[in-house]
Order: structure tokens, then C-alpha cells, then sequence
């Protein structure tokens, strides 16, 4: 198995039969992929439900439903990395989806130690009509997306606050597992501890792309109260800090300084 696809969903809604769709319609090898969905902290009627759109949308594709009754989302992705069987690893969110040569683009360029890294494309949608709008890593796309030029980690940087977007190689992630105890920020705590491992980094052909869904009240736009972003941005510089002490010749000094930079930040700005 090359790639292992893994998509956390809690009480998922109409947007992950777009998810899964666009999974479906890859034009990457269908045994050559898996798709893994961890309904997370729900059961019913959603699982069910599931079921018959996998029998009946996603024939020829290897999809495995997994259900658990504890919720989270991190929790989720590393039930999915453990029953993952890809040489390489792409997360999804339920409420986004990707173009059908984005597995295929994503594979032909990853290698052990070297990341691809996809387009990007956010957009909000009402009843009828989808805008695309102005998001920060599609800003670096924009800006730095050459097929065959291998960048640094720093340039890139903005790519490693979110799993989504590139291939993850398996021996990168190891035994290493997201944290359990964040309210946010999780992603970004991931990417560090896993950076180690990622020592180039290369953009797709602009077609390959992952679309990100902004709506109301999903982690992306949910405001915090102040004293949840303090306490959030301590936790996360204290957990970069100890991941760098801990192995400092592994990791990159200056990557470590922006990380906790971008936390402080958000305290500043709060």
C-alpha cells in the first residue's frame, strides 16, 4: 500500500460526501490507496449512513470505517496512523476535499525525507455560490510554487502548521503521535516534533490541490476567550520548547525560534 488517507470525523455532515467523492475519483491507482475514516465521540445514525454511501460511491477503493466513542480529533488521527498500512500518510479533514490528480501529483515527487507539498485553495460558500478567499498558505503557494525546485524548511514553514496538504513518509512519523491534551494548536505541535525527519521540500503542479472549507464555528474561525488563549499558547511553547531541548541537534534552531514566536503572538494580539 502506498498512500493511507486518514479522515477524523465527528458527526459528520453532508461535506464529507464531497470529501469522499473526490477520494473516490482520484486518478491514482485505487489499490494503491486507502482511505480511513475515524467517526470519533458518535456512533449512530452516522455510521450507518456511511456505510451505504461507501457500498454504493466509493466501490474499488479501499475505505476502512473505524468508530470510537472518544471523541477528538487528534485522538482520531492516531487511531487512524495505527491501522494505517501507506508507505506515506495524508490527512483530511472531513469538511474539505482535493482534486482528482492530487494523490497521484503529491506521490510523484515524495521520497524519504523530502516533502510534497500540494496547492491550496480556501473558499465560504452560502446556499448557492462558493468564494474563494485569501488564506496564508496559499499565499506561500502563490508565492514559491515551482515543481522541481526543492526548498528549506523555513520557507516553507507556514506549511507545517497543519498535517493536511503534502505527503507525510510513515518512517517520518514513526512512533510519534499528535498530543491529546491541546484545545488547539495540535496540528502545529505535530508538524515540529515531526520535522526532524523533513529535510526538503518541493510544491505540485498547481492542479494538485487541496481545497479547505471556512465556515462558522469550526476550529479555524471559533473565537477564544483571552484566558483560553493564554493558557493554549503557554502549553504550546512550553511543549515546542521541551521537543527542541530534548533533541536539539535533530531539529532546526530557527524553526524552533518562529514556532514559538507565532505562539507568543497570538498572546500579543489577544
Amino acid at each position: 500500500m502506498k498512500i493511507s488517507v486518514i479522515i477524523p470525523s465527528y458527526k459528520p455532515q453532508d461535506w464529507i460526501y464531497e470529501c469522499l467523492s473526490s477520494l473516490a475519483g482520484q486518478t491514482f491507482e485505487k489499490a494503491e490507496f486507502e482511505v480511513i475514516i475515524v467517526l470519533n465521540g458518535c456512533c449512530e445514525p452516522y455510521k450507518s449512513e456511511l456505510l451505504n454511501y461507501i457500498c454504493t460511491g466509493m466501490r474499488g477503493v479501499n475505505v476502512n470505517l473505524i468508530q470510537t466513542d472518544q471523541a477528538g480529533v487528534s485522538n482520531a488521527r492516531n487511531i487512524g496512523i495505527g491501522r494505517s498500512k501507506g508507505e506515506y500518510i495524508a490527512f483530511i479533514d472531513d469538511d474539505d476535499f482535493v482534486s482528482d490528480s492530487y494523490l497521484a501529483d503529491l506521490y510523484a515527487i515524495a521520497s524519504t525525507g523530502h516533502i510534497p507539498l500540494s496547492n491550496f485553495l480556501a473558499f465560504e460558500e452560502d446556499a448557492d455560490t462558493r468564494k474563494y478567499t485569501s488564506y496564508y498558505i496559499t499565499d506561500i503557494y502563490n508565492r514559491l510554487g515551482r515543481k522541481g525546485h526543492p526548498y528549506q524548511i523555513l520557507p516553507v514553514r507556514s506549511y507545517l502548521s497543519v498535517p493536511c496538504a503534502k505527503l507525510i513518509p510513515r518512517k517520518v512519523i514513526a512512533d510519534r503521535r499528535f498530543y491529546l491534551d491541546f484545545k488547539n494548536g495540535e496540528d502545529s505541535i505535530f508538524m515540529f516534533l515531526i520535522s526532524d525527519g523533513m529535510k526538503t521540500f518541493e510544491f505540485t503542479e498547481a492542479r494538485a490541490i487541496y481545497y479547505r472549507r471556512i465556515r462558522e464555528g469550526s476550529a479555524v474561525t471559533r473565537k477564544k476567550k483571552r484566558k483560553e488563549v493564554l493558557a493554549n499558547s503557554c502549553k504550546m511553547i512550553y511543549a515546542y520548547t521541551r521537543i527542541y531541548i530534548a533533541h536539539a541537534r535533530r531539529y532546526h534552531a530557527l524553526f524552533f525560534v518562529t514556532r514559538v514566536l507565532a505562539a507568543v503572538k497570538k498572546i500579543v494580539e489577544r
